[in-house]
Formats: C-alpha cells, sequence, structure tokens
C-alpha cells in the first residue's frame, strides 16, 4: 500500500512541477519542447537505471543522477544568455509555491516506521522536507507582499537547499555496501534504490536544487535593487 500510494504522490509532484516550471519559461514553444523532452529521457533513465538494479550496486550511482542535472542547468546558464534569463525569468511565487509538495518527504518517516529504511537518512530527509513545505506557505506569503522580507526568504531557501544536501550525503553513506558507507544502521537507505522512491533522489532533488539555486540568484538580485534607494539616500552609491 505504501509503494502504492508512493506511486501516485511521486508521479503527481513531478508531473505538475515539471510541467508548471517548463511552461513557465519565458523562450520558444521549441525551446520548451526541448526542455521538457530533455527532463523526459531524463526520467526515463532514472526509471531503467533502478529497474535494472543500477541503484542497488555498491557504485552510487544516485548520486550521478543528482549532480549531473545540475552541471547541465549550470552550463546551459553560463553558456547561453537566453537560458539564463529564461531561467531567472522564472516567477519567484511559483517557485518557492512548488516546495508546499515537499511535504511528501513524510513519506520517509513511514517508511523508516515500516523498516524499510533506517539510520539518520529518513529522520533528516523526512523531516527536514516536511518543515521546507510547510514553511513554503508563510515564504509565499512573504514574497507576495509589497516589501518582501528578503533575508527571511533567503534563510528558508537556504534551509531548502541544505536539507536535500544533507540528505543525500545521509543517503549515500547510509546505503550497505557503497564504498562511502559510514552508518551502520540496518537497512539503511535501501528503499530509495527502487522505484518509485527512486524516482525522488534522481528526479526530484536536482530539479528542486535547481529551483533553489535559481531562487538564490533571484532573491539577491532582488534584494540589492530594494537596497538602492537606501544606498542612494545615504550618498554610498
Amino acid at each position: 500500500m505504501l509503494d502504492f500510494i508512493g506511486t501516485v504522490l511521486i508521479t503527481t509532484v513531478m508531473v505538475v512541477a515539471i510541467n508548471a516550471v517548463v511552461s513557465s519559461l519565458p523562450v520558444s514553444r521549441g525551446r520548451r519542447i526541448a526542455a521538457a523532452s530533455a527532463v523526459g529521457v531524463w526520467i526515463g533513465l532514472a526509471a531503467a537505471s533502478a529497474t535494472a538494479g543500477l541503484f542497488a550496486t555498491s557504485f552510487p550511482y544516485i548520486g550521478f543522477f543528482v549532480v549531473v542535472p545540475l552541471l547541465a542547468v549550470a552550463a546551459l546558464a553560463a553558456n547561453s544568455p537566453v537560458w539564463r534569463a529564461a531561467l531567472l525569468g522564472l516567477p519567484a511565487p511559483l517557485l518557492i509555491g512548488l516546495n508546499m509538495s515537499r511535504v511528501i518527504g513524510g513519506l520517509f518517516l513511514l517508511l523508516a516506521a515500516s523498516g524499510r529504511l533506517s539510520g539518520p537518512f529518513p529522520i533528516s530527509a523526512g523531516w527536514g522536507d516536511v518543515i521546507t513545505g510547510v514553511l513554503a506557505v508563510p515564504a509565499l506569503w512573504l514574497v507576495l507582499r509589497p516589501s518582501p522580507n528578503y533575508p527571511l526568504l533567503a534563510a528558508w531557501n537556504m534551509f531548502g537547499a541544505l536539507d536535500l544536501v544533507v540528505a543525500v550525503a545521509l543517503g549515500v553513506t547510509s546505503a550497505q555496501g557503497s564504498p562511502v558507507q559510514l552508518f551502520e544502521a540496518g537497512i539503511g537507505s535501501a528503499a530509495v534504490q527502487a522505484l518509485p522512491w527512486a524516482f525522488i533522489p534522481a528526479v526530484l532533488v536536482p530539479f528542486y536544487l535547481i529551483v533553489h539555486g535559481i531562487l538564490f540568484v533571484q532573491l539577491r538580485q532582488a534584494a540589492r535593487i530594494a537596497g538602492e534607494p537606501h544606498r542612494l539616500a545615504m550618498g554610498t552609491a
């Protein structure tokens, strides 16, 4: 039953979140189709890899699936002014609002309770995602205010990003047989090596890290612009 519920929720979040971002990109239809196709291929690779048992081997293939999308988007933004402007042109309220779906991280806690995850990984990943998702509600309210509180938004954004980084680190170091295993905690992170749970580290984690990266730049730019009148009044600009 837990796998059934997880499949429905994880698939729904992937479809809604990725479609929302791709359809909101201020680029041509052709570029949006190319972006959607690339994401579709990546999800297919993740599904095929999990089905083939690659994530259950000693080599941390899941780490590859986390890092490659980040590098690809960073390279695209660095080398293409069109894509850089498109990514930074995504609405901040949309990017923040999508993080509400991270409350499904509470499923990690249920997996731990059922004995399918153990050690520090499910506790950190589960509660970290739930907290990030719940706090996304006031964060959305803050960003929609006439005068957003950028320090609070930046703090929430940093917490959400660090939660993902820590979860990945704990997941890899809790995997049985991993060359970097540090935690001897029973079954460890075995559940996320198979579908549907493998979609979380292989697809959703890099997606949300990219979202946090975009928000980081957007918030810095917005805070700098909002601070300019004050600096002008003080004679420092």
